[in-house]
């Protein structure tokens, strides 16, 4: 099967669960599910009651796996981990070494991507890009052409939304507010 990935076609087989194109290199749990557009193929992983689904793919060394769903156009690939009941929809994409757990959510354009996290019930959605060490978590929710970077944490019931940049040792948590094309950097605490 040619996943359109620049490598031609490989060996693979249709998942007997959802009947989606998984690559002999990947490993995908009977329990699991792999829908009939979706991919699963370098030496990616999904395991559990995890479920690939729409025309997601999941690709390079990555991992999906507890209750966790990817669907929509998602990509997950790298190292990334997407686990426990968390979700990647749309037209995100989480890679790298990027971490998405808990019940957290990435949807819409979002990327997750370097070493960041997103985890609790957190939300990234719209155009929102969170990078290199940063976390999102808690009840958080971060969207629009929002960036989050550096070693930054955004926490707590904190929204971040239009094209705001929090970066540096930054901390934006409990209630707070950061918006418009505000800039939050350095140590600063909002």
């Amino acid at each position: 099967f040619d996943f359109e990935d620049g490598n031609g076609p490989v060996p693979a087989h249709k998942h007997p669960k959802g009947g989606g194109w998984v690559a002999d290199t990947a490993t995908v749990d009977e329990t699991a599910y792999v829908g009939a557009e979706a991919r699963v193929f370098d030496y990616a992983k999904v395991f559990d009651y995890a479920k690939v689904y729409d025309n997601a793919w999941v690709f390079g060394n990555a991992q999906v796996c507890g209750n966790a769903q990817v669907y929509g156009d998602a990509r997950v690939f790298g190292d990334a981990r997407v686990y426990g009941d968390a979700r990647v929809y749309g037209d995100a994409g989480v890679f790298g070494d990027a971490r998405v757990y808990g019940v957290a959510w990435v949807y819409g354009d979002a990327w997750v991507y370097g070493d960041a996290e997103v985890s609790g019930n957190a939300r990234v959605s719209g155009n929102a890009r969170v990078y290199d060490n940063a976390q999102v978590y808690g009840y958080a929710r971060v969207y629009g052409n929002a960036k989050i970077a550096g070693n930054a944490w955004v926490t707590g019931y904190a929204r971040i939304a239009g094209d705001p940049q929090v970066f540096d040792n930054a901390l934006v948590y409990g209630d707070a507010r950061v918006s418009g094309n505000a800039r939050v950097c350095g140590n600063a605490r909002v």
